[in-house]
């Protein structure tokens, strides 16, 4: 399998992808983490969704960027990572 930063890269030599890409920065920026922290865990979309009361398909639909989380869904995701959830402004 190859790594999301290897994919990532890979998709961003594409110009209207590189376009697309900059214009939904923080967006991706947030999607970009998420699967980081799932696959540094070891965890696949359906043990992730698991562990947080869903179906695989609210994670895919998260990572592909078609579903716009809640807050709420946030601090649950992060729970379910052992992560820490930080919400900032600039």
């Amino acid at each position: 399998m190859k790594s999301y930063t290897t994919f990532k890269r890979q998709l961003l030599k594409d110009r209207p992808i590189k376009e697309a890409y900059k214009k939904l920065g923080p967006e991706f920026e947030l999607i970009q983490l998420i699967i980081e922290k799932r696959l540094e865990q070891g965890l696949t979309q359906a043990a992730l969704a698991r562990k947080l009361g869903t179906k695989q398909s609210a994670i895919s639909r998260l990572e592909r960027g078609g579903y716009n989380p809640s807050l709420t869904f946030l601090r649950r995701l992060a729970k379910a990572l052992d992560t820490e959830l930080r919400v900032s402004l600039s």
